[in-house]
C-alpha cells in the first residue's frame, strides 16, 4: 500500500519541484549576476583564509586573493544548508555560473564542511581528504570562504569557493 501511495506522488512531487525551481532561477535572474562588493569577515573566517594561505605557500603554492563576492556566495550556500538542515553542494553549478559571468573565472572548485570547532579543526579534515585537499592545492587564483552558525543548533557550516581567473 505504501509503496503504491508512494508512486503516486512521487511524478507529483517531481514536476512540482521542477516548476518551482523554474520559477525561482527565472524571478532572480536580475539579481543572479550582481557583483557583491562588501562582506564583513569574521575573525575566524580570516583565521581559515589566513590558514590555506599559509598551507599553500608551505607547499609552494602562491597565495589565494579573497574576493567578498566568492564568500558572499559562500555565505548563500552555508544559509542554504542551515536552512535545509544538509551538507552538500547541491545549487554548485548555479554558483559556478554567477562566478564565471561576474568575475569571469574559468575554473571553479568548492569544499563544504560541518559542525567542526574551528578554523584549524575544519583545514586539517579537508587536507585529510583527496578531494578537498586537491582544490585547496589547485591551480587557483582566488577565493571565498564563509563560516555561518546555525542559530538553533549552535553547529559551524563551512564553505569554501575556489576560482582560477
Amino acid at each position: 500500500m505504501k509503496a503504491k501511495l508512494l508512486r503516486l506522488f512521487l511524478p507529483i512531487a517531481l514536476v512540482f519541484t521542477m516548476v518551482s525551481c523554474s520559477k525561482d532561477t527565472d524571478s532572480d535572474s536580475s539579481q543572479e549576476y550582481r557583483l557583491v562588493t562588501s562582506y564583513d569577515y569574521s575573525a575566524e573566517e580570516s583565521d581559515l583564509i589566513q590558514r590555506i594561505n599559509d598551507y599553500r605557500e608551505s607547499i609552494g603554492k602562491s597565495r589565494l586573493q579573497i574576493v567578498n563576492h566568492i564568500s558572499y556566495k559562500s555565505y548563500e550556500h552555508n544559509e542554504y544548508m542551515i536552512d535545509n538542515n544538509v551538507v552538500n553542494h547541491d545549487y554548485f553549478d548555479d554558483r559556478v555560473n554567477n562566478i564565471k559571468h561576474v568575475l569571469g573565472a574559468v575554473r571553479v572548485g568548492e569544499n563544504v564542511a560541518y559542525n567542526f570547532s574551528s578554523p584549524t579543526s575544519v583545514l586539517n579534515a579537508w587536507l585529510n581528504s583527496p578531494g578537498h585537499k586537491a582544490n585547496i592545492e589547485g591551480d587557483y587564483t582566488h577565493f571565498g570562504v564563509s563560516i555561518s552558525v546555525n542559530p538553533t543548533t549552535g553547529k559551524r557550516y563551512y564553505t569554501n569557493i575556489f576560482m582560477k581567473k
